[in-house]
């Protein structure tokens, strides 16, 4: 049986644009590494009858209604309420429940008002869905076929809920296990990735093959449905190599988030250290490096060269290059990288300047252009990237350099690698 799923987040603060509703999305991933296809996303404001119409039209479509928000103490928080309504089910008071808030708040050294224990009140029969990072539990139950979840909305308390206390509920509801393996991708855009593996993802099954579009990447996802993880796991196996043997080096890792991910034990592996120098991405390489446990054992430093003074005093750069060819070219990212792997004595070193917008520099360079550059025992290499129009977001093109840079470092390890 195919369950359709609806979510359901319900506030006020959502609808205005306050608050993103970054859990549609992360509960939409989640659920479809379980195999559950999300058929609807609702937003409802603090209104308990809009929230009851909306019940009612997710009752009718939907056999897994999952809801966010308003579960909390204060007069808004409608949920329990509103849902148990229209499923016929009256709240009860949980006592284990009270004990947990008010531990809860003991912990914390906070005072706990008496409105917090309306937190308590659950629908009659329902499995209660423990908060170990919240106050307000959450709860499931099924009325007529219709399984009912009901969540926190912070994120911080809602995806570790879903994790801990929902998937194995909602593991009893489907036959089998469902695995997934995501291959992470850069080089390629997601159409480019779905023109060469369009034959394949049209003809699979069981796995399946699926692309999602990321920020300047793609990730593609095999699915496969079986008897345990470790006959999905065999499913999925051949799948991946011939996905790989298509795509080669661009794809760069499975089940990783980040390049930096893979960057940062690569060079460890090969014992090689990193220096960056930044203009345009303002110290964004050196941080993500950083982001990863164990980068102490591979970063030497980093310099944001963002003026040209200090490309040409702290990096060396050519004077005369600067004046006459400007920031943005090649020469200049190049003479950027060789003066960090100089300054910081590092093995290798990346470079990245360009215009990140919103407008064109005073040579008139697009927003967009942006030159990286690796330097390396063997040579300095540079590349002229067109990362967008003046449309392109600022905070995009850094990222997207970025990218680019931490990819030369993985191509050059990889090459290493493979000549050993």
């Amino acid at each position: 049986m195919e369950h359709r799923v609806e979510l359901l987040a319900v506030g006020t603060e959502l609808l205005l644009g306050n608050i993103l509703n970054t859990n549609a999305r992360d509960l939409s991933q989640l659920l479809s590494g379980l195999g559950l296809n999300v058929y609807h996303h609702t937003v409802v404001g603090d209104n308990p009858a809009r929230l009851a119409q909306a019940v009612e039209i997710a009752k009718g479509r939907a056999d897994i209604l999952i809801t966010t928000g308003g579960l909390g103490p204060t007069c808004d928080d409608l949920t329990k309420k509103v849902v148990a309504g229209a499923f016929g089910l009256p709240l009860e008071f949980h006592p284990e429940c009270e004990q947990s808030i008010r531990d809860y708040f003991a912990k914390s050294g906070r005072t706990m008002t008496a409105n917090n224990l309306q937190q308590a009140y659950l629908p009659k029969g329902c499995t209660v869905l423990e908060n170990r990072w919240g106050t307000a539990p959450g709860c499931a139950f099924c009325v007529d076929g219709v399984h009912v979840v009901m969540l926190p909305g912070p994120p911080r308390e809602c995806l570790p809920m879903f994790r801990e206390e929902v998937t194995p509920y909602l593991a009893q509801l489907t036959q089998g296990v469902i695995h997934s393996r995501t291959l992470r991708i850069f080089g390629l855009g997601e159409s480019g990735v779905e023109q060469l593996l369009r034959d394949k993802m049209s003809t699979l099954q069981n796995p399946t093959l699926a692309p999602y579009a990321k920020e300047g990447e793609v990730e593609l996802r095999i699915t496969a449905k079986a008897e345990s993880v470790e006959a999905a796991k065999e499913m999925i196996a051949p799948v991946e190599q011939e996905v790989r043997d298509i795509l080669g080096d661009q794809v760069y890792g499975a089940d990783v988030t980040s390049l930096e991910e893979v960057v940062v034990p690569m060079l460890a592996k090969q014992g090689l250290t990193l220096g960056t120098a930044e203009s345009c991405t303002g110290g964004l390489i050196a941080k993500r490096v950083t982001d990863v446990p164990g980068a102490s054992a591979v970063l030497q430093g980093g310099v944001v060269s963002y003026t040209n003074a200090v490309k040409h005093n702290v990096l060396g750069v050519s004077q005369e290059v600067l004046e006459q060819q400007g920031a943005v070219c090649a020469e200049v990212a190049r003479q950027m990288a060789q003066g960090a792997m100089r300054v910081l004595g590092c093995d290798l070193a990346v470079s990245t300047t360009g215009v990140a917008g919103p407008d064109s520099d005073d040579r008139g360079n697009p927003v967009g252009l942006v030159y990286v550059a690796l330097a390396t025992p063997e040579g300095c290499e540079a590349v002229e990237l067109h990362l967008g129009g003046a449309a392109q977001r600022r905070d995009r093109v850094r990222t997207l350099a970025a990218n680019h840079a931490l990819d030369l470092v993985r191509k050059y390890c990889l090459k290493m690698n493979n000549e050993e």
